[in-house]
């Protein structure tokens, strides 16, 4: 089998024979049921492919489609203009970049219809001519497909005023599509995230989300239906290769790569880029958090106070999951639209989302990004993750604190937030990263406890402060009996009060009790 790796064209995919899960059931549905669409999904599920499939369907290529659903559906197969936007070529870091990308893409459209274009007027009032005279020209109206909509804004993160001027020439672009509504036939944008309506889309009131419609939740990614029918040969190699029964490696590329759910009562699709990357290497590795995690959310992250021990345990909204505008209060809806979590239930009652992790891929390559984030170069030399977590589970206390002072010192710190919350979120992520069941912020009777970590044979409260004394730490642990829930457990327990300095960014001291 030919694995569609990073092929993202549908006519070379299908013309060079590579391997095609049929999605195009959901492009005739698309198109006629409706001609406005907006579809939010993570990096690497297929939304380009998607767009280039509506492409060569309003293209009139017949003959790409033979064997596939559509070709029983529809009957037609008229040829339409369309006019193709991929925003994922080019950088974005000036304020004259996305206007030039725009620029030189209307220049080649206009060639491409015969059109002289009148550099005087604006990039919207061309484009309204273009679509014009596109559909005058030809007698059909036409197709506009917009592929990775936010990439701009995405790459001005952190530069409010680049990120306002991408969003007024932006908005000014995409309204066009409600102003030339007699000239369109159909109009589809994708994205990573959702930025709100107001901002971008306030002139493109009549577009259709179907983000979170459970009817559409397998355009992108794979199903587990379509994994057995398509690629069970595959498995049973793959099986081979890794000595194993053919239903222990489902189970495994399960565990590793499914759990996507885009719905309410959506089923769970992989990740179409891990999965076909494990199938063609026979190798159950971290494939989509090897091709690296946008600037964008760590941007976010440094700006945010939001304490991570928190994701997967609160209960989100669809008005706070459907936009990303205020990511640095809440980082969560940026988290879930960029693929780092997804809906595991909803409750139909008050009409909220429970997030998780959708998988032990992304569970572990998150912890190993934040730790990255949290400690830049410090995992290494005197920290070694081997003695840490001997450290840990031999009851050394003062080893593994010796080894967390030297990873802080080593660290190179780039946060602009409430310093304990980054502490504890710092501690969270090693402490997880290591596989220790890790506590943040337990609540108890008289307070709550700042870190617990617990292991087979010991249990450790640790209490944190900033620029005061590790005395102080350990006698709040004392005085509020945070070891009270533990009284009859039989495993070690230990009391740590550590003291970090607001200057140091470090382990300044810290006590056992």
């Amino acid at each position: 089998m030919k694995y569609p790796i990073g092929i993202q064209d549908f006519e070379s995919l299908r013309t060079d024979g590579y391997s095609y899960v049929d999605k195009t059931a959901f492009v005739y549905k698309l198109v006629s049921e409706g001609r406005y669409y907006f579809l939010s999904r993570p990096r690497r599920f297929g939304k380009s492919l998607l767009l280039s499939t509506l492409k060569a369907y309003f293209e009139g290529k017949r003959e790409l489609f033979d064997g596939l659903a559509i070709a029983g559906l529809e009957r037609e197969w008229k040829k339409y203009p369309v006019f193709h936007l991929d925003l994922n070529a080019g950088k974005y870091t000036t304020p004259e970049a996305l206007s030039e990308r725009l620029g030189n893409q209307l220049s080649n459209w206009e060639s491409g219809y015969g059109i002289r274009p009148d550099q005087t007027k604006s990039l919207s009032s061309r484009f309204c001519d273009l679509i014009a005279s596109t559909a005058e020209q030809t007698g059909k109206r036409v197709v506009i497909l917009v592929d990775e909509y936010d990439k701009p804004l995405l790459e001005a993160i952190g530069d409010a005023t680049l990120q306002d001027d991408y969003r007024m020439t932006l908005k000014s672009i995409y309204g066009v599509a409600k102003t030339m509504d007699a000239y369109i036939k159909f109009a589809f944008f994708t994205g990573v995230t959702k930025f709100s309506k107001v901002s971008i889309f306030s002139d493109l009131n009549n577009l259709k989300d179907i983000s979170l419609d459970s009817r559409y939740s397998e355009i992108c990614g794979v199903s587990e239906k379509e994994l057995h029918s398509v690629f069970d040969d595959e498995v049973f190699l793959m099986a081979e290769a890794n000595s194993m029964p053919k239903e222990d490696c489902y189970r495994r590329l399960k565990e590793k790569y499914d759990g996507y759910r885009f719905g309410k009562q959506a089923v769970g699709v992989y990740n179409p880029f891990s999965l076909l990357n494990a199938l063609d290497g026979r190798d159950f590795d971290d494939f989509w958090f090897a091709t690296g995690t946008p600037n964008f959310l760590a941007e976010v992250l440094q700006h945010t106070d939001y304490p991570l021990d928190r994701i997967g345990t609160e209960d989100v909204d669809v008005g706070t999951l459907d936009s990303v505008d205020m990511m640095y209060s809440n980082p969560v809806p940026l988290l879930f639209q960029s693929g780092y979590l997804t809906i595991k239930d909803y409750n139909e009652r008050f009409k909220t989302f429970r997030l998780g992790f959708p998988n032990e891929e992304v569970s572990q390559g998150f912890s190993q990004f934040l730790a990255t984030y949290y400690f830049g170069g410090g995992c290494n030399g005197s920290f070694t993750i081997n003695n840490f977590v001997g450290d840990v589970e031999h009851g050394d206390v003062e080893g593994f604190m010796a080894r967390l002072q030297a990873l802080f010192a080593d660290g190179d710190y780039q946060i602009t937030g409430q310093l304990e919350v980054y502490f504890q979120n710092s501690l969270m992520t090693i402490f997880k990263l290591m596989g220790f069941y890790t506590q943040v912020e337990r609540h108890t009777s008289r307070g709550r406890m700042d870190v617990t970590i617990q292991t087979r044979d010991y249990v450790y409260i640790m209490e944190l402060k900033v620029d005061k004394s590790a005395d102080e730490a350990l006698r709040q642990i004392e005085e509020r009996q945070y070891a009270l829930p533990f009284a009859a457990d039989k495993r070690k327990l230990f009391k740590v009060g550590v003291s970090f300095g607001s200057k140091t960014h470090c382990i300044d001291e810290w006590k056992v009790g």
